[in-house]
């Protein structure tokens, strides 16, 4: 009987050892909490050449589900005089790259739905563009993932190390650009319903300098400007509200 119960023990005294081990394993794996939450919302003022131009909402949705698989929705909704762009952008929760795509464009009364269905196994997305009644498709492919700009703004707010130096690169469907994290700077925004004040921000420029962003030094690093987002045009977004959301 002691002999059994010896053998007992030690298997239980094992098991412990196991669990002990595998514990601190599985606690790694947990998700890191996002610097941003379910129904962030970020309101830009669109100008254009210094003018106001028209109105961006820019809305992280969390988590949803598309082509079966779990994804974050980021919805944009740009808003002038002679333009309308909204798209609804699925990111793949690990990576932040595009799953799928969906426009929504009017610019001077061109109206047009377009959806972009990612493959980034293959490198390559179909795009197939409905305007009066007709469909087009094209498929572009390339040796390497391709991004998404809000995508890749997102990405860097949850994994950016925020040194001065950064050099990342982004691959567009329709180009390849380097972003280079270049100084601090001063920028005038608005937020959370204040009057526009004088904040430090982190800058960050595409060469060539067709993108530019400037992310706020709270741990949110919101994207207080985006210049080259709004496809028509050089066109710049300045933050004039936000309201920060609640986490999921």
């Amino acid at each position: 009987m002691t002999t059994v119960r010896h053998v007992q023990l030690k298997i239980i005294f094992m098991i412990l050892g196991v669990l002990s081990l595998s514990l601190p394993a599985l606690a790694k794996k947990a998700p890191e909490p996002l610097p941003f939450a379910k129904g962030e919302t970020i309101t830009y003022t669109i100008k254009k050449m210094g003018f106001k131009a028209g109105e961006t909402i820019l809305v992280f949705e969390g988590a949803v589900e598309v082509e079966k698989q779990a994804v974050y929705l980021i919805h944009s909704k740009a808003d002038g005089a002679n333009f309308f762009d909204e798209e609804k952008i699925y990111l793949d929760q690990k990576t932040f790259l595009p799953v799928r795509v969906e426009r929504d464009v009017n610019v001077f009364g061109k109206k047009e739905k377009i959806v972009e269905h990612y493959d980034q196994k293959k490198y390559e997305v179909k795009i197939v563009k409905t305007a009066k009644g007709k469909t087009k498709e094209q498929v572009i492919k390339k040796d390497r993932p391709m991004e998404n700009l809000y995508g890749f703004i997102y990405r860097y707010r949850k994994e950016g190390k925020f040194t001065i130096g950064d050099a990342l690169q982004m691959n567009l469907p329709t180009a390849d650009v380097k972003l280079k994290l270049v100084k601090k700077d001063k920028i005038k925004v608005g937020g959370v319903g204040r009057r526009p004040t004088e904040q430090e921000a982190y800058y960050m420029e595409s060469n060539p300098a067709k993108y530019k962003v400037w992310f706020d030094g709270t741990d949110r690093k919101v994207p207080l400007r985006i210049d080259g987002a709004v496809g028509f045009g050089s066109t710049s977004m300045t933050m004039k509200d936000y309201s920060q959301g609640k986490s999921q």
